[in-house]
């Protein structure tokens, strides 16, 4: 069986801001449901691991679908939330597909966590995928190849725009733009419009623009596995 390892956050709490954060529900749960359709496994783990707090923003009414309510009263979902793997546990030659979710605590515990670049960069150079979605794919940012070049550089990637930042009222929030910071590092950045679902794949890299676009990218990571299956050695 294909184990995917589902990355999520352990921030709480912004922490220049009187608002809470965390993981944004709709994230994981739709790439989830596609990933579980298709007979894989998920594992999920955090820096720390325990506990993910759930962004309340990510529960409002307007964000919540059937599938998102699915699985918010699903105890066995919200356990995996609860007891997440620490991520200097994991044996990165398990998985054969990495995902990290969004939701704007990861700004601030995604990118420099050494243990979460060693297991994306073992996936990949195994022959796996590196996927994330929206502020998850700052998880990307310090990911080195074997040549000890950034992964994204030169790679085609998408992620939340500065516009959508902005449209949020959190673009002075967060300790830098992503759109921004994956243009510095290298990477082809692209991105559609607004709040669309939007999703690019690139040499087993796949990232979505926003919170519409997990399931999308769950759709690619399955194809890119499939083509792997039947790919001569």
């Amino acid at each position: 069986m294909k184990k995917i390892l589902l990355v999520v956050t352990n921030i709480s709490k912004y922490p220049n801001l009187e608002r809470a954060t965390g993981l944004w529900l709709g994230e994981a749960v739709h790439f989830a449901d596609e990933i579980e359709k298709e007979g894989y496994q998920i594992d999920y783990v955090s820096p720390k691991g325990g506990y993910t707090p759930l962004d309340p923003h990510s529960l409002q009414a307007d964000q919540m679908t059937e599938l998102d309510w699915k699985y918010y009263t699903n105890p066995d979902f919200l356990n995996k939330l609860s007891t997440t793997l620490s991520a200097d546990s994991i044996n990165p030659n398990d998985y054969d597909a990495i995902y990290y979710a969004g939701g704007h605590g990861v700004m601030w515990d995604f990118a420099e966590d050494e243990s979460l670049q060693n297991i994306a960069s073992t996936i990949y150079a195994n022959g796996g995928v590196v996927s994330a979605v929206c502020h998850g794919v700052v998880g990307l940012l310090n990911i080195k190849n074997g040549d000890g070049e950034y992964l994204i550089k030169n790679t085609k990637v998408t992620g939340f725009t500065n516009t959508e930042e902005i449209a949020v009222g959190l673009d002075k929030a967060v300790p830098f733009l992503t759109e921004d910071e994956l243009i510095r590092k290298g990477a082809n950045y692209v991105k559609g419009a607004d709040w669309s679902v939007f999703t690019v794949t690139d040499n087993r890299i796949v990232t979505g623009q926003n919170p519409a676009s997990g399931g999308a990218v769950a759709k690619e990571v399955i194809k890119v596995l499939k083509s792997l299956e039947f790919s001569p050695m």
